[in-house]
């Protein structure tokens, strides 16, 4: 336990790292068996690469296996993983919260002395051969690992990590439907908010507190945290991430609706094409044309396709129609421990330059955009945006909120 004096030989006393386990755990995102497989996966990797002990540092990877999603701060948090054990090491800050949310034992380091962070991963580890996340793990904290931890025989696990975390088990799925579903809700009351000399902001608004309700009443247990909300008109629509602004909306705006429910760090995802009004000749074909990419890309999703396949396809449609100089990034992505600033499973998106085969149990988006520049016909961007799971025989679409001409006209 900690303690506070103000003698000098108590500050000589402190510890450089302690266990806290302040009271009882509440109920995680999943089952205590669910964390135990995830880490058996994980073990398994280990063993088949030689590897000692793994020091985890992602968001994401912690998050998956052990349920604490941290919040840095400034400060470096991880996860070490032994053949016997695993630990989750968090700053002194936090107090007892990363315990109760570890579904494995964890550590906590003071800064009463710099490193100690470093300190406390080294009495966790085991032999030599360490794992790390190459893709997350700074020059400065590595090499802080190799003189701490006495060692440069490091390996990278962040690809392995990544395709054991595509792989999606029977209880992320049912969390990732509920978070589809929960994108719904706020699709709606947007929709529902949407007029003229509404502010963007207002809108957002509007679908973030609907969505938030809606989880407290799901998953009164969960954490809340990072529901938001990217509503965007006219020129603000260019950018599949433009910020939300105080623009007041007016009547022939084109109009980007976009949730995105943050449910135990897991995200997912809701984006439509909307327009105030009934937009022009040049728009709606634009829009039409985007929508048919995305219908054809919905039926392409399915087991034993390839991610470039796909996205070979939808490129062609869009070359045929003279819109695809217009595309504006890849065709989807995967879902999972995911957010806006950790968590990208690269080896499943739809790119010209990924091959992997979709197999069950996988969850991607189909997502195409075009943004059409200004001073052109139809100048704005228009994005749909439907979440498949993966099954053994065909994909099955969990997004709900309609899309196109005939729902998304707001007049």
């Amino acid at each position: 336990m900690p303690f506070s004096s103000s003698s000098a030989a108590s500050l000589v006393a402190r510890p450089d790292f302690f266990t806290f386990d302040n009271g009882p755990k509440p109920a995680l995102p999943f089952a205590q068996a669910e964390y135990d497989q995830r880490l058996s996966g994980l073990r398994k990797i280990m063993t088949e690469q030689s590897v000692d002990t793994v020091v985890l540092t992602s968001m994401h990877n912690i998050a998956y296996y052990s349920g604490f999603l941290y919040c840095a701060f400034g400060r470096p948090y991880a996860c070490v993983v032994t053949h016997d054990n695993a630990t989750t090491v968090s700053a002194n800050i936090d107090g007892g919260q990363p315990a109760r949310q570890s579904a494995c034992d964890n550590l906590v380091y003071t800064d009463w002395k710099r490193d100690n962070y470093w300190r406390a991963v080294l009495s966790l580890t085991k032999g030599k051969r360490i794992g790390v996340e190459g893709d997350h793990l700074s020059l400065q904290q590595r090499d802080k690992l190799v003189d701490f931890l006495g060692t440069t025989d490091l390996v990278d696990l962040a690809g392995a990590t990544m395709f054991q975390r595509m792989a999606k088990s029977d209880a992320e799925i049912a969390l990732i439907k509920e978070g589809a579903r929960v994108a719904d809700v706020g699709g709606f009351a947007i929709h529902a908010a949407i007029k003229e000399g509404t502010r963007e902001i207002d809108v957002a608004m509007a679908g973030r507190n609907a969505m938030e309700l809606e989880i407290a009443k799901s998953f009164p247990g969960s954490e809340m945290r990072d529901n938001w909300v990217w509503f965007q008109s006219g020129l603000n629509t260019d950018g599949a991430h433009n910020p939300v602004t105080c623009k007041e909306l007016e009547m022939g705006d084109i109009l980007s609706l976009n949730t995105f429910p943050m449910i135990s760090g897991y995200y997912t995802a809701l984006e439509r094409t909307l327009f105030l009004g009934e937009p022009d000749e040049a728009s709606m074909k634009i829009w039409e044309a985007n929508v048919g990419a995305h219908e054809l890309g919905i039926s392409l999703i399915k087991p034993g396709a390839t991610c470039s396949g796909i996205c070979a396809e939808i490129n062609e449609f869009f070359a045929e129609r003279d819109l695809l100089q217009y595309r504006s990034f890849g065709y989807g992505h995967s879902f999972g421990v995911l957010s806006h600033y950790y968590g990208r499973e690269a080896g499943l998106e739809l790119r010209e330059d990924i091959d992997t085969v979709l197999e069950p149990g996988m969850v991607v988006s189909m997502e195409p955009m075009l943004t059409i520049p200004v001073g052109q016909p139809g100048a704005g961007g228009y994005r749909e945006h439907d979440i498949l799971v993966i099954g053994e025989d065909s994909a099955e679409n969990i997004t709900k909120f309609p899309y196109g001409s005939e729902h998304n006209v707001i007049l």
